[in-house]
């Protein structure tokens, strides 16, 4: 514990990074004050009557959709559509990329590519926006009917298509969900972490102890099966843990270097490649969660096939396509951040071989091979993880806190936690200071003998 104090006062000292903290901090509050914030035209009274009138079987869906929003989507707020739009956009982006010639050319130009794309991408969040804030409103905040002793129900969004309250309530969807992907990304250049992933993680972590206290409410009268569940709960954390920190060391001989007359290394060095179990991180189940919730906020009518098809979020039918596509993903998305005909090229440059693999095109080959046995356990993994929480639902689990129990939730939480305390560890190691945890290392930060560069 002493240790860990003095790792928070060795964070405080350095100048930059309490700066960055300081600031993702203020973001996160802004973007939490906004989840509050209701759209204009919306009676409050109205809406909280129906979430009182209304079971939690219900509202599965609409319990998921809120998850990734804090609580906005619930609450009909600025604030409603959240990251996911900007994240629909991006995987098109990114589609694009491997089958239009016009964007893989901007992906090769380096950073003034980077930005074209960045700006392509946010005018299809613009797009994509336009069509799902007049869907939400017409199918969500208008359905939204309660009781009040009034002798029939009352309409939370009782106005006109087209009038000036709904037309306002549109552009503030639109202006929601862009200032949120502002804000995101102001944390990634200037904070601490990836911003929108942790604006995600943050809406996540927000409805994490209200499920908490409704599970211990529901089961007060059996303390055996609330211990068993935060057994279990915490078994599964670890898992999701190793999976995201494992990593593959594939051993490495390095030549020997002379710099004048002496020699840099040793002939024959042994150095280690580290491909990671799941190099692709959160981003595979980012991406499937928000391919699933776009036709459930689109198709929100109970009659629709989409909705008896995958509105049920326990159901075969989702749990299905939701793991089949996280295997798609990771496996896409691994193809994106690995390179094996990079690696290899770096590695002939720098001397470096796989003992018994020739350098070049057999390495290349090697590198791929391997990169595609270790991501089909890691992607399984996260399939099965993600659709674990429809596992706890069966077994007794109180359908709210079953969402934290696995699934994308705890897989996004783990995965940019880590991320985030690897990023502040990597300025305290750049300062002399000992790391976050003692006697422990956060995987992504090289080590002794291992190679650079990859």
């Amino acid at each position: 514990m002493k240790k860990f104090i003095e790792n928070i006062k060795n964070i405080w000292k350095v100048e930059e990074l309490r700066k960055r903290i300081i600031l993702t901090l203020s973001i996160i509050l802004i973007y939490r004050v906004g989840s509050f914030i209701i759209l204009p035209g919306v009676d409050y009274t109205v809406l909280q009557a129906n979430q009182a009138q209304s079971t939690g079987d219900a509202n599965a869906i609409e319990t998921l959709l809120s998850l990734f929003t804090g609580g906005s989507f619930t609450n009909v707020s600025i604030m409603a559509l959240g990251i996911m739009p900007y994240i629909s956009a991006s995987i098109i982006m990114q589609l694009l990329g491997m089958a239009v010639p016009a964007v893989q050319k901007m992906q090769q130009e380096g950073e003034s590519g980077r930005k074209r794309i960045n700006n392509y991408t946010r005018i299809l969040t613009i797009v994509i926006c336009a069509f799902q804030a007049p869907t939400y409103i017409a199918l969500y905040a208008a359905n939204k009917t309660a009781n009040l002793g009034t002798g029939s129900p009352v309409s939370a969004f009782a106005h006109d298509p087209w009038s000036f309250v709904w037309i306002s309530a549109i552009v503030l969807l639109v202006a929601g969900a862009m200032f949120a992907v502002w804000l995101g990304e102001r944390i990634t250049d200037k904070g601490v972490g990836n911003g929108i992933s942790l604006l995600i993680t943050v809406g996540i972590l927000a409805r994490l102890p209200q499920a908490f206290m409704s599970e211990i409410g529901l089961e007060s009268g059996n303390l055996i099966k609330i211990v068993l569940e935060i057994f279990a709960f915490m078994i599964v954390v670890l898992g999701t843990i190793l999976i995201v920190q494992g990593v593959r060391k594939v051993p490495l001989n390095t030549a020997k270097r002379v710099v004048g007359a002496r020699a840099a290394e040793d002939q024959g060095a042994r150095n280690y490649l580290p491909i990671k179990v799941n190099a692709s991180g959160v981003m595979p189940i980012i991406f499937a969660q928000a391919i699933m919730t776009v036709p459930l906020m689109i198709f929100t009518a109970p009659d629709s096939f989409m909705a008896k098809t995958f509105g049920d979020i326990y159901g075969v039918g989702y749990n299905t396509a939701l793991g089949i596509l996280i295997i798609i993903f990771t496996y896409f998305y691994t193809a994106i951040m690995i390179n094996p005909r990079k690696i290899a090229d770096e590695l002939k440059r720098s001397g470096g071989f796989i003992p018994g693999i020739r350098p070049g095109e057999d390495t290349a080959d090697y590198i791929d091979s391997l990169v595609s046995r270790i991501t089909f356990p890691g992607s399984l993994f996260l399939a099965v993880v993600a659709v674990f929480p429809a596992i706890a639902a069966l077994a007794g689990v109180n359908p709210s806190f079953a969402l934290f129990f696995g699934g994308t939730s705890l897989l996004i939480m783990v995965g940019v936690v880590l991320d985030t305390l690897q990023q502040v560890e990597s300025y305290l190691l750049n300062r002399q200071m000992d790391g976050l945890m003692e006697g422990t290392r956060i995987k992504g930060r090289r080590t002794q003998g291992e190679m650079s560069g990859f």
